[in-house]
């Protein structure tokens, strides 16, 4: 197929370019721009690409196209804190906007990167599946709701959108982030020899690697059209539900002399789920994560020493709250954004 990426420059789609290519797919990226800089190691090679904000596409960006792999978004917690608004105008009323193009233009699936924290303040030890009630706790899980609601009313006999929801991401990616859990804490465990959490370590997390995320999109593609319209489908697999303070372990035994420093000082998260992955393994057979917590955190730290990952990166350059701020200092992003 003819495959646009949004988001292709991102921590996400430079994993993923590479994958759908080696499928067969022709990838044409499309993407702001705006972390194309947030590199470590050698620059990737990206594939051709358009240069623009989610907000101007037009008709001419997805025409051709066979399908939409979206990932593109303004995408964690503190930044939906910082700018509700803006979060809301990128990840919802842009991405509706994308789809809406791509339907008329004849494109037939339009996968969607979802997450699991729509499922937000669950709670419990139970496993929660895709028909669970959706609790968002914040403006990006919120914009993920709404998204997927209206897709499906664009969803018909020619047009099929799929609602991938990822478990919170981990894994080395050439444009690393630093600001998700397992990086942070091996990043944080290297340069401090401490494996810091500041909650009291309890809350679930599911995760999933880069790279299964990547296979998983991938997958999704070339599925039968019956197996995977208008669905949402979990990403990740059930062994790596962990509570942070596993995490935490996790990352000292892989980083040699680092100590678990659990601090409580930001108390419980009311954001705890254990998620049910199964759905997807059985409408795509054949299908399952690669990757496991303690291989994922044997990777970062191997990839941080080889390309020299320090303080001054690690803290600013690759967490995405302090690019956008350095942005909307040098006047790259909205005056929404700059005001704040």
């Amino acid at each position: 197929m003819r495959v646009l990426l949004t988001g292709h420059q991102g921590y996400l789609g430079t994993v993923m370019a590479p994958v759908l290519a080696a499928a067969g797919h022709e990838v044409v990226g499309l993407d702001a721009g705006l972390f194309a800089d947030c590199v470590l190691g050698p620059a990737p090679a990206d594939p051709p690409g358009h240069r623009v904000d989610l907000r101007d596409v037009t008709a001419e960006h997805v025409a051709g196209v066979d399908a939409v792999v979206h990932l593109a978004a303004l995408s964690n917690d503190p930044l939906g804190s910082l700018a509700p608004e803006l979060t809301y105008d990128i990840n919802h009323r842009a991405s509706v906007r994308l789809a809406r193009l791509a339907r008329d233009a004849g494109v037939r699936r339009f996968l969607y990167a979802s997450t699991c924290s729509v499922y937000g303040a669950a709670g419990g030890d139970e496993l929660v599946g895709e028909d669970a009630p959706l609790r968002p706790v914040t403006p990006y899980a919120e914009s993920k709701v709404r998204v997927e609601d209206d897709l499906r009313a664009l969803a018909d006999g020619d047009f099929t959108p799929v609602y991938l929801r990822n478990a919170t991401a981990f894994g080395f990616s050439p444009r690393l982030r630093a600001d998700i859990v397992l990086n942070n804490l091996v990043g944080h465990a290297l340069l401090s020899g401490e494996v810091l959490v500041l909650s009291d370590g309890t809350p679930w997390r599911p995760l999933v690697h880069a790279e299964d995320i990547a296979r998983a999109f991938t997958a999704a593609l070339a599925a039968p059209r019956d197996a995977v319209h208008d669905r949402a489908f979990n990403i990740g697999g059930e062994g790596n539900n962990v509570t942070v303070a596993e995490i935490a372990g996790q990352v000292a035994e892989a980083v040699e002399g680092s100590k678990v420093v659990i601090t409580g000082e930001t108390g419980a998260d009311p954001r705890s789920y254990r998620v049910d992955f199964s759905r997807f393994r059985a409408a795509v057979p054949g299908f399952d994560c690669a990757w496991s917590v303690k291989r994922g955190a044997l990777e970062l730290a191997d990839a941080y020493r080889e390309h020299g990952l320090g303080r001054e990166a690690f803290e600013r350059r690759f967490t995405r709250l302090a690019v956008l701020r350095a942005s909307a200092e040098a006047g790259a992003v909205d005056d929404t954004l700059r005001r704040r």
